[in-house]
């Protein structure tokens, strides 16, 4: 299935997907400089780059850059006026990451900030940053409850957060993992479902990254 998977997933890239070979550049960089393949699918990018369409955004907030493949497809649509904030641990992975975005003429400000996430989030809230459109949440697993908990005081009514990865190739259910990142993202979920400002749904995915899925949700704040 997953060969199959794969298969249709690559018809779809080449006949709706169509990303330019600047993008092809990122992944071929973040893989020479060692970077782990865990950036999303083009098909996965599209829908970032579609979402930030659909909501007219104008502030977006990025949880994990890695090489900056998902930040280029958020940037993609961004307005002139448009602001981009990503956040990531690794200097290394921030360094390369910056290399790859500056090969794009995106019109908007992309602004990395390196270190703890949870930390960083915190100091944009302690800002009075003003609230985000979108929030795309795909860094450590074991705190996705401590970035959603900094994303909900940085949005607005309205604002999409999407967390990544949280199926798990199907180990969300399973309550006795040992795996903290299987259990960091149970603990997101049933805060998500408690918490009466959030709206939420889950999608499945399978694809060349093999079976994971999204997280998306409407704040109500």
């Amino acid at each position: 299935m997953e060969q199959l998977w794969t298969e249709v997933e690559q018809y779809f890239d080449q006949v709706l997907v169509k990303p330019d070979a600047e993008f092809a550049n990122i992944l071929s960089a973040s893989k020479e400089a060692g970077l782990p393949a865990i950036n999303v699918s083009a098909a996965q990018g599209k829908l970032l780059e579609l979402f930030v369409r659909f909501l007219g955004a104008h502030r977006v907030l990025e949880v994990g850059t890695l090489g900056g493949y998902s930040t280029a497809w958020l940037a993609k649509s961004l307005p002139r006026d448009g602001y981009l904030i990503t956040l990531e641990l690794e200097p290394t992975y921030a360094e390369l990451a910056q290399k790859n975005l500056d090969r794009f003429s995106f019109p908007c400000k992309i602004e990395i900030k390196v270190g703890d996430a949870v930390q960083s989030l915190q100091t944009l809230h302690e800002s009075s940053e003003a609230p985000f459109d979108l929030i795309f949440l795909d860094a450590n697993k074991a705190q996705y409850c401590e970035y959603l908990d900094w994303s909900i005081k940085l949005s607005r009514t309205g604002t999409m957060i999407i967390a990544d990865n949280v199926v798990r190739k199907g180990e969300v259910i399973n309550s006795k993992s040992e795996d903290p990142l299987i259990q960091g993202v149970r603990k997101f979920n049933a805060m998500v479902s408690a918490d009466k400002r959030l709206q939420a749904t889950a999608l499945q995915t399978v694809g060349i990254k093999g079976y994971d899925g999204f997280c998306v949700i409407y704040v109500d704040a």
